[in-house]
């Protein structure tokens, strides 16, 4: 298929708190985003250079309650306590030629999706959850030009995509299975683990 990392998702409470955390974290501003009606969120976004990049995304409390249970665990107890914590890196899209929405994907339903003048397809499991805990990629087709494309440069890149899990095998064919090029580095763990090496402006940020 040829996957590419599209981008990292950074999960908070609020926006505000997301945008402060990760603008503290890598010393560089975000950009504004957009509105998901969808899902009842919104976001903002950091260029990573290239072809990907990071958002944050919250709950948009202006936004009405969506028809559908919201993506990325938000509306799941467990997900609201991890983010009482503080902000946290949740999950990651990788980004292939086409989605085929009569197609079955282990990553959920493909879901034809809108902000602004973008748009794409995306997987989406039926429930909202993460695949595989948010180590397995939901996979993205843009229709537009992807974000990156009009982020300004931020000096931040990636450097590493670390993703632990109890089943590193069964992760590692299925990226496989994707085609799946880039710096990711899978190891097994007890549990569902993510993080990201980060180079930036003022050293290695690791999220």
């Amino acid at each position: 298929m040829g996957a590419h990392l599209d981008h990292l998702v950074v999960a908070a409470r609020t926006l505000a708190e997301g945008r402060a955390w990760l603008e503290g974290r890598l010393g560089v501003p975000l950009a504004p985003g957009g509105e998901h009606e969808t899902f009842g969120t919104h976001n903002a976004l950091l260029s990573l250079g290239g072809t990907s990049y990071l958002e944050v995304i919250a709950v948009n409390p202006g936004a009405p309650s969506p028809a559908r249970t919201r993506w990325f665990g938000l509306d799941t107890p467990e997900m609201r306590e991890r983010l009482e914590d503080g902000p946290a890196l949740v999950h990651w899209v990788a980004r292939v030629p086409e989605l085929d929405a009569a197609q079955d994907y282990p990553e959920g339903e493909v879901l034809e999706l809108s902000r602004g003048e973008n748009r794409w397809a995306l997987t989406v499991p039926p429930d909202g959850s993460l695949p595989q805990g948010g180590v397995a990629p939901s996979l993205i087709a843009w229709h537009t030009p992807a974000p990156p494309t009009r982020l300004p440069a931020s000096g931040v890149t990636l450097a590493t995509l670390r993703l632990g899990t109890p089943q590193p095998a069964e992760l590692r064919a299925a990226l496989d299975r994707l085609g799946f090029v880039g710096e990711v580095e899978v190891y097994e763990a007890p549990q569902p683990e993510l993080g990201a090496q980060l180079d930036t402006p003022g050293g290695v940020v690791l999220l």
